[in-house]
């Protein structure tokens, strides 16, 4: 059974490198693939997923100027602290009313206030959190990110979002980075660099949220900025300083784009039968009402104009 189960995966994954296939499907081919056949390499698709997702992150910024990444940048850090702050708060007590496990309940809550999977990594240790708490939010955040992907653009046109306030509900709303660059990138190209700039500029609050919990729980994590948040923003500004260089750049920009795809694909192959039967009543009850809580008020708030 192992051999047909590799085989088909790698005819999957060229098929997801083609220009034909987009993110929507590629998630839908991986999380079918593992449900049914089973993933051949759990644990090496789980890490390949998160470098490839991070030099096509890297990659995006090549077709994005730095002037625009400044812009949304400088906004970003505007209504991002309080975002986070009442996204917390709110998810705590949603915590402690369904009884969710405490820290299980905390990860939860930064995960959904910041960049999901990362904050919670980043979040863990310096709470202490068990590997059951952790793989209980992991799996309660990655099963939400699979339906974001999937319902947020036709949201989106629904309520006649324009690309650059679908872009920035997403990033608002959508849990993980790649969730946003995928459901962006199937609303549109101006979608695509500014929910993928703002949410990378919200990323960076992992760094000063996981020092803020340090204080109060006592650790000595270290926690730093992601580098590949430095290198989108470097290579937004190689491509800004070169523009006679445009048509590399625009190149390097496609791939990334077709790579972020096939890293849906990888991603969905996380999603086990042993990741759903970890999460919980409890967890993904909080998970969802924290959820539709914090992506309507944001959706009021992008399409009445308080946040642009």
């Amino acid at each position: 059974m192992k051999s047909p189960s590799r085989f088909i995966f790698f005819l999957l994954v060229l098929g997801t490198a083609t220009p034909w296939c987009g993110p929507a499907i590629a998630l839908t081919a991986g999380i079918l693939f593992s449900l049914i056949m089973g993933n051949p390499w759990p644990k090496s698709t789980a890490v390949w997923s998160k470098k490839l997702l991070q030099l096509s992150v890297v990659g995006l910024g090549f077709g994005v100027g730095i002037v625009d990444v400044w812009h949304a940048g400088r906004e970003a850090v505007l209504y991002t602290p309080v975002s986070i702050g009442v996204t917390v708060a709110v998810g705590l007590l949603l915590g402690k009313m369904l009884r969710t496990p405490t820290k299980a309940s905390a990860l939860i809550s930064f995960g959904t206030a910041i960049c999901g999977g990362s904050a919670i990594a980043a979040m863990a240790p310096v709470i202490e959190a068990s590997d059951e708490d952790i793989a209980i939010s992991l799996a309660t955040v990655f099963s939400l990110n699979a339906v974001a992907l999937f319902i947020f653009p036709p949201l989106g046109h629904l309520f006649v979002l324009t690309e650059r306030q679908f872009g920035l509900w997403s990033a608002l709303a959508i849990h993980d980075t790649s969730s946003v660059v995928g459901a962006a990138s199937a609303y549109g190209s101006v979608a695509l660099s500014n929910g993928t700039t703002v949410k990378l500029a919200r990323a960076v609050w992992i760094a000063p949220a996981a020092l803020l919990t340090s204080r109060f729980t006592k650790t000595q994590t270290k926690v730093g900025i992601p580098l590949f948040i430095v290198g989108f923003i470097a290579a937004s500004a190689v491509r800004s300083f070169l523009p006679s260089l445009s048509h590399i750049w625009q190149i390097l920009s496609i791939v990334a784009r077709q790579s972020l795809v096939v890293t849906l694909f990888l991603v969905g192959n996380g999603l086990t039968r042993e990741v759903l039967q970890k999460v919980g009543i409890r967890p993904l009850a909080q998970g969802v009402i924290l959820w539709i809580v914090v992506s309507a008020a944001v959706l009021i708030a992008v399409s009445g104009g308080m946040i642009h």
